[in-house]
């Protein structure tokens, strides 16, 4: 799409508080999904919509929701309950969520508040009885308050569902029918929905919950292919940490996210590049939450130029700017290379994309390039890339509990003596 074929959120008829926020936000053009579903839903039709990370959905159904609070007819609510939700599947999405909220609602006198697991528990059920217009949170954390009366839900206006097929594979369906049915009646609220893929147990989610919602499909694939230089490389097992390290080295790595299948290769990887002098962690579901969060940000501003995670910690991840991704594993579904080199690609933006086909996971890559709809260009090895390492101690091994336990710690570096 052009610039001249593009449409401008000027041309949107947005309130002028709205204005306000998308000028702060420094938003000019929409994107491909914000172009096809904001006239919609700014118009009351609901929408059920396809679209990865990444692409500028959040400022869709925002602005969507924001207008339909600005611009109602049935009052300001009770000045207490939300007036509009959004669910999230993850607690860092829904932060990043009520981020943008509070940019793009700065023109307006609308309250906004986050609710998550894992921290503030006080603190944030403070702020919902202290009022809300607009609520985002992950579903556990959501209804533990609304079960608890903290906030009920009869002034909703607005609901939105972000990441829907991650709510399925999450397992957090039952929780989001539970909070659907006991909101208005569809046809008196605006409904929206998101999804990286619009499969049928989503549609099926969208249908019974929502009022003959349209459908606008922006295919993925389409949206990285062009905008992400991608490359292979065929390494043996034993060659793929010295070529990440090859790799991180000779492009100066900074906001690099490194994608790998298993929690335990995640810690094992961001044991050898700490070790290799190479600023690097790893970030995993049973990280506190703290700890995720000041790790993110030092992600963000470079700080700390790369982050190890699996297809299951990044969810809901929102990092702009990120120049590499590595899939050092390749995984084993397809749909999760296009959301991991999407992450490089975000809103129109550029990057690079740098795959490992190794013994263990090379099988994968013939169904990647089957969905993709491309081969993925392949890069020799050369032996500047495939750099001399340093090996670390091995991590203290785990007690397995029992009166036996302590009988594995022999000395205080692990016990016992190591390859090199």
């Amino acid at each position: 799409m052009t610039e001249a074929e593009q449409v401008r959120f000027d041309s949107l008829d947005l309130p002028a508080e709205l204005r306000a926020g998308v000028e702060a936000a420094g938003f000019e053009f929409c994107t491909p999904i914000q172009a096809q579903t904001l006239p919609r839903a700014l118009a009351g039709h609901d929408v059920a919509g396809q679209a990865q990370t990444g692409t500028g959905k959040t400022a869709a159904f925002l602005l969507a929701a924001i207008n339909r609070l600005l611009t109602s007819k049935r009052g300001d609510g009770d000045g207490k309950n939300p007036r509009a939700i959004i669910l999230a599947p993850t607690r860092e999405l829904a932060i990043q969520i009520n981020e943008d909220a509070r940019v793009l609602g700065s023109g307006t006198d609308l309250r906004f508040q986050v609710v998550f697991g894992g921290a503030d528990y006080d603190k944030q059920r403070n702020k919902l009885e202290a009022g809300v217009d607009i609520l985002i949170g992950t579903p556990g954390r959501f209804i533990d308050y609304y079960k608890q009366g903290v906030f009920n839900l009869k002034n909703v206006e607005c609901v939105v569902l972000d990441e829907a097929d991650r709510m399925f594979d999450l397992g957090f369906i039952k929780d989001i029918r539970y909070v659907l049915r006991r909101l208005p009646d569809a046809d008196q609220r605006l409904n929206l929905l998101f999804s990286a893929t619009l499969s049928q147990k989503v549609l099926e989610l969208a249908y019974e919950h929502m009022n003959d919602p349209e459908t606008v499909r922006i295919e993925p694939e389409k949206l990285t292919a062009d905008l992400v230089t991608e490359a292979v490389y065929f390494p043996s097992n034993r060659e793929k940490i010295p070529l990440l390290i090859g790799l991180l080295r000779k492009i100066d790595a900074t906001r690099t996210m490194v994608f790998v299948n298993t929690k335990r290769e995640a810690e094992k990887l961001e044991r050898f590049l700490q070790f290799n002098d190479i600023k690097a962690r790893a970030i995993s579901g049973d990280v506190p939450q703290n700890k995720r969060m000041r790790m993110l940000k030092e992600f963000q501003s470079g700080e700390l130029p790369v982050l190890v995670a699996t297809d299951v910690a990044s969810r809901g991840l929102h990092v702009p700017d990120v120049s590499h991704v590595v899939n050092y594993d390749l995984p084993t579904d397809a749909e999760d290379y296009v959301h991991r080199i999407g992450r490089t690609a975000r809103a129109g933006a550029a990057g690079d994309s740098i795959s490992f086909a190794c013994e263990n996971f090379a099988m994968s890559l013939p169904d990647i390039e089957a969905y993709t709809g491309h081969a993925i260009p392949v890069q020799s090895l050369s032996d500047d890339l495939l750099v001399r390492i340093k090996i670390p101690p091995a991590p203290p091994r785990r007690d397995r509990g029992g009166p036996g336990g302590g009988r594995r710690r022999r000395s205080g570096n692990g016990g016992g003596s190591r390859r090199r």
